[in-house]
């Protein structure tokens, strides 16, 4: 925005001071020259030495201030125009470069109040007028926050899944409570089961200003999973989420929001979750942010009561142009004190990574790792469930159309445990199209 600002005003006064350009001293003059052909840094270089004697001079200041602004010197380039001010209040020109040098600088406040100055001033030439009206607009939407605004996404895909209940492949397996018994045959509920599926995955959000500095946030995300020719497994879900995120005067933001969740499985509701997500978020001086966030969660399960819990996490995720690492380690509590053994701690690490290699192509790809430990022993088990897992990904992603992609992709999950029936692997296979809008 700041260079098209300077192609809007900077244009109009190298064409209004080129009729003067031989009262004026070498200097300038050659000055003038570098900077009209973008060499604004060897500008600068060429007039800064000569600050002290020429500090007075405004035809000097105005084209030291260009220079400094356009070669990165914003604070010399704010000083060097207001010397001109000082000298020639009215110099409409150099009134507008102000302003955006201080837009450069962050200070959309001082920029508009600068070039409101400019626009009421009668003897600006109508077209430049417009151009500068457009430019006010446009920073009282900075100062107000930017609006509104809404997106999301619909994607269908279908496959195959080696592990649709996430089981082992066990027929018989010994508890050790009954141990006495032998080994024990697992039911079909309780053995993997391969399954060609398809899902519908949607969501939208959107967001307010309320000043510059704050924003309101909300979405809605909904998935449905459809085994084919198994209804106990199909999934389901509806998520909510609202909060505000207010950016501090360092531009990290800081935001905070409720969300709540209804889960069904086999068609019948099956969990209830709500709860709050605190987050913190800093710009690093490459473009890339570092987060850091704490939750607090209920969790509600249909007529397993002593399922009923409440989750603790706190993370720590960066994120690249192209990559996103995170850390997440938290505790889920039963509330009851007879379901202690489903009480657990856990900690998970994630890297994904959508990387370019052609026009309309990326490769998608992620690993996952993590690690489970029980509070308490099993009844049935006689020992504390212990589990360790990995999720890998990889898949493509092709642009057919204008927000429209095809998304080919496979997974796997291995997950060992010390208790046989929770120590199983799983794959998936599946072709998605998805639409963003």
């Amino acid at each position: 925005m700041f260079n098209k600002l300077f192609l809007l005003s900077a244009g109009c006064v190298l064409a209004a001071t080129s009729a003067a350009q031989a009262e004026v001293d070498n200097l300038v003059s050659q000055a003038l020259d570098l900077h009209s052909k973008q060499q604004a840094d060897a500008a600068y270089q060429l007039l800064e030495p000569a600050l002290e004697q020429r500090s007075t001079d405004p035809d000097y200041n105005y084209i030291l201030g260009l220079a400094a602004a356009d070669s990165g010197h914003v604070a010399e380039a704010i000083m060097a125009f207001q010397r001109v001010l000082a000298t020639n209040p009215d110099h409409a020109q150099a009134r507008a470069e102000l302003a955006r040098t201080y837009a450069m600088a962050g200070d959309i406040d001082t920029a508009r109040e600068q070039f409101d100055t400019v626009v009421n001033d009668p003897s600006l030439p109508d077209p430049v007028r417009q151009r500068f009206d457009r430019i006010v607009r446009d920073y009282d939407r900075q100062i107000a926050g930017g609006g509104s605004s809404v997106s999301g996404f619909v994607d269908a895909a279908g496959g195959y899944d080696s592990n649709i209940n996430g089981a082992t492949d066990a027929d018989t397996i010994v508890i050790p409570l009954f141990a006495a018994f032998g080994p024990g045959a697992l039911g079909a509920a309780a053995r993997e089961q391969d399954k060609a599926f398809y899902e519908v995955l949607a969501g939208v959000s959107g967001v307010t200003a309320v000043s510059r500095q704050t924003r309101l946030f909300a979405s809605v995300l909904g998935n449905w999973r459809d085994n084919i020719d198994s209804s106990a497994f199909d999934q389901s879900a509806i998520t909510g989420t609202g909060g505000v995120g207010h950016t501090l005067a360092n531009r990290d933001v800081i935001s905070f929001s409720l969300q709540g969740q209804q889960f069904w499985l086999g068609q019948d509701s099956f969990r209830q979750s709500y709860g709050a997500i605190g987050q913190y978020t800093t710009r690093l001086k490459s473009g890339e942010a570092l987060s850091v966030s704490a939750e607090a969660f209920r969790l509600n399960f249909d007529n397993d009561p002593l399922r009923d819990a409440n989750r603790y996490s706190l993370g720590v995720s960066y994120a690249a142009r192209t990559t996103i690492v995170s850390l997440t380690g938290g505790h889920e509590e039963t509330r009851r004190g007879a379901g202690d053994h489903l009480s657990f701690d856990y900690l998970r690490l994630n890297f994904g990574i959508e990387q370019p290699v052609g026009t309309n192509v990326s490769v998608i790809a992620g690993v996952g790792g993590q690690v489970r430990r029980h509070d308490a022993a099993d009844p049935l088990f006689l020992g504390k469930r212990k589990d360790e897992q990995v999720d890998l990904s990889a898949g493509l992603k092709f642009r057919i159309a204008e927000n429209i992609y095809a998304r080919p992709r496979v997974t796997y999950t291995r997950n060992w445990s010390n208790f046989a029936l929770y120590d199983y692997e799983r794959a998936t296979v599946s072709v998605g199209v998805r639409h963003e809008f």
